[in-house]
């Protein structure tokens, strides 16, 4: 998750696809340390228009230089949903614990 005081963006697309991936309960059931954070996105980010989100905020597809604790270089990674992760060619999923602290943030956030 994001640090407490950092208010996220989600845009209205990314907004509807990951409200049905939480309700998709009877098709493959989210465990809880998925589905908690995941609410708390749902229910805290502030909502914007896919055309009007800013280019410095994190969404699905997005591609991003991280810098991991510890590491003293960055790592490449791109964003996006569950039937799209490729790990080895740093496809990582909104569902990830990483892809859940990422989606919203500014660039130049912390992440936790």
């Amino acid at each position: 998750m994001s640090a407490p005081d950092i208010k996220r963006v989600l845009t209205d697309r990314d907004h509807v696809r990951l409200t049905k991936l939480a309700e998709a309960r009877s098709f493959a059931p989210l465990p809880a340390p998925v589905l908690e954070p995941l609410h708390d996105l749902l229910t805290d980010a502030h909502l914007v228009p896919s055309c009007e989100v800013g280019k410095d905020i994190v969404t699905a597809n997005s591609q991003l230089l991280v810098r991991l604790p510890g590491s003293a270089r960055p790592s490449q990674l791109a964003l996006c949903y569950p039937n799209d992760v490729e790990l080895a060619k740093g496809f990582v999923s909104v569902l990830s614990p990483m892809g859940l602290a990422l989606l919203g943030i500014s660039v130049g956030q912390t992440a936790q």
